[in-house]
């Protein structure tokens, strides 16, 4: 969580509540709105201190299940357990291959909990394209760092990952709401 939240962290708060609620005008809406403000604050954790704090990730995980259940019941609740934990083991073998291939660590634990978190917001063709966006948009925000400061890029950066997978689950959600469940 910020130290301090700034005048950025409020209206960018407000606009992920006012966008979910806007585009699912339902208590779907309201589910969509909180998993918008704990992506913020996971992201900006993250990017401030290269932490994603674990009661944040706890919270959509909790959150991710109350909705399925209120969806779907006990059948849905199954199901949205097992997606989080494919989603946080895919996740976690990525990093154990990175590391044996690299030497190094490139993805965090914390990236993996936050992938896990994720399962039960995303239907299974989702979750991947959740990963997608966010590793396209992180690599994005390093070949313009690199453009901007006219320098190369630098294949050592530490990248808070997590800054672009929270907003990426929420994109994604509100994207398989409106346009792969409609109705």
């Amino acid at each position: 969580m910020p130290d301090r939240l700034t005048a950025w962290d409020l209206a960018a708060a407000g606009g992920v509540c006012a966008a979910s609620l806007a585009l699912l005008p339902s208590a779907v809406g309201l589910f969509a709105a909180a998993l918008g403000l704990l992506a913020l604050t996971i992201a900006r954790a993250d990017l401030d201190r290269f932490i994603i704090p674990d009661l944040m990730v706890a919270a959509m995980l909790i959150l991710g299940l109350g909705l399925a259940v209120y969806e779907g019941g006990g059948a849905s609740l199954g199901d949205a357990l097992l997606r989080a934990a494919v989603a946080a083991g895919a996740l976690y073998l990525l990093r154990l291959a990175y590391r044996m291939r690299a030497g190094v660590e490139g993805l965090g634990l914390g990236d993996v909990k936050l992938a896990g978190a994720a399962g039960p917001w995303l239907m299974w063709s989702t979750l991947p394209y959740a990963v997608a966006v966010a590793a396209v948009a992180a690599l994005l925000a390093i070949a313009l760092r690199a453009l901007i400061r006219r320098e190369p890029i630098d294949r050592q950066q530490v990248l808070p990952f997590g800054a672009f997978l929270a907003p990426a689950i929420w994109i994604a959600f509100l994207f398989e709401r409106l346009w792969l469940l409609p109705g």
